[in-house]
């Protein structure tokens, strides 16, 4: 499934060969800058997540299952799969399902030529030497193998989550084969499991902020009147490379700011134009994202303004956030501090919610937005994100990357000072 992130690179970059003379920066074409040239790679600080931990995760799903009166959850490709086994599937109208049952081992149900594929990935996954694996060929249907794998369980008429993910014509085709079984939704097991982090998690995701905040800061350095959208995206995506990791940004300059996910006309960086970077990288499966706005040259004293009241924003609500608090009330610990600088009321100026959770996707949960009464537990995560968007002027938008702790919270990396040298606590 493409991303935001990536429909935008690649819009933006169709739209910046049609509409500009200069195209993307390669390696092959110039030079790397020296601010980039100068980064060097952090890869051997990641460690992977280990079979180990995945036999930890579906240990903690079989208790979720129990206290959700499931009996078992049914994963297909996506991220909750590569979380609990840490197969990478891709299958498209062929149906790969891992059932893990609340007691007992898991058991798979797999196309029948993709069964070399599938053995040599479930390795990686907590079974024993000999995994239940269930083929079928292209003339049957998988559902009869599903079917059967419930009954030899005796779970045929339990109740069963499905992960939100798993597609329509999948979940239609198993809820038809098991009638009396029960179907319910698996986010109670699945996000209860991915919204805790473990230490290891925790590690990783902060190793891929301070990343992405390196690769920003030398793709600032590098900035100069006239460089284009598309060059300064091939920046962030270079210096990330440099660093070790695969990475990006979207780029939004000038009005274009105002436009929270951004706009695909074609844009150049001048003096005293606001600059918006949104982006971030992976690292062992576990996302970044962070916002950096900045301006080439001096900044207005509107400009200087905005950005100081973003700036309290976000620290409202990292002082807001800790154990058992709920989610809307860290909405609402930023968005009071916006709306009593006068760019109220709601929504007007700060048109979206204040975060989400982050982890192996980069959305996840929970969400951090009015209304949402979920609490906060020590060590989930989630972004910060305030913003103050003015149409056909600016925005200005400061995204870190916020751990819930024992006591309160943290952010993985240093707040932005300001928009002239939006990296000088660094």
């Amino acid at each position: 499934m493409i991303s935001r992130r990536k429909f935008l690179e690649v819009g933006i970059a169709s739209a910046g060969v049609v509409g500009l003379a200069s195209s993307p920066v390669t390696p092959a074409q110039a030079a790397l800058p020296p601010s980039i040239a100068a980064l060097k790679s952090r890869k051997d600080e990641a460690s992977p997540i280990t079979r180990e931990e995945r036999e930890q995760r579906q240990e903690r799903a079989r208790k979720l299952m129990s206290e959700n009166a499931l009996d078992a959850i049914v994963l297909m490709e996506g991220t909750s799969l590569r979380y609990f086994s840490g197969i990478r599937w891709w299958g498209g109208e062929r149906m790969f399902a891992l059932v893990l049952p609340s007691k007992g081992n898991a058991f798979y149900v797999c196309p029948a030529f993709e069964e070399g594929r599938a053995r040599e990935q479930i390795k990686n996954a907590p079974d024993d030497e000999h995994p239940d694996l269930r083929t079928w060929q292209e003339d049957e249907r998988p559902y009869q193998r599903f079917a059967q794998g419930l009954r030899e369980h005796g779970i045929a008429t339990g109740k069963i989550g499905i992960e939100e993910t798993v597609r329509y014509v999948f979940s239609d085709g198993i809820s038809n084969i098991a009638p009396q079984a029960k179907f319910a939704s698996a986010t109670p097991v699945t996000a209860g499991c991915r919204m805790i982090k473990s230490p290891h998690e925790v590690a990783l995701m902060r190793l891929a902020s301070q990343v992405t905040l390196a690769a920003y800061e030398a793709a600032h350095s590098a900035v100069h009147d006239g460089l284009t959208q598309p060059e300064l995206q091939e920046l962030v995506k270079q210096a990330h490379e440099q660093l070790g990791f695969e990475g990006g940004a979207d780029v939004q300059v000038g009005e274009f700011s105002a436009l929270p996910h951004g706009s695909v006309t074609p844009q150049v960086v001048h003096e005293g134009t606001i600059v918006l970077m949104d982006g971030g990288c992976t690292v062992e499966g576990y996302q970044s994202d962070i916002s950096r706005t900045f301006v080439l040259g001096k900044a207005s004293d509107k400009m200087k303004n905005v950005f100081e009241v973003v700036q309290r924003a976000q620290s409202a609500a990292l002082a807001a956030a800790r154990p058992g608090a709920e989610c809307g009330s860290i909405d609402a610990a930023a968005r009071k501090v916006v709306t009593d600088a006068g760019y109220g009321p709601d929504y007007k100026y700060f048109t979206h919610r204040l975060g989400h959770g982050l982890g192996m996707d980069g959305h996840e949960w929970p969400y951090l937005v009015r209304g949402n009464p979920t609490r906060l537990q020590a060590n989930m995560t989630t972004s910060n994100e305030p913003g103050i968007y003015i149409r056909g002027e600016f925005g200005i938008r400061l995204e870190d990357d916020m751990h819930v702790t024992e006591n309160g919270a943290e952010l993985f990396t240093p707040q932005s000072p300001s928009l002239e040298k939006p990296f000088a606590n660094r």
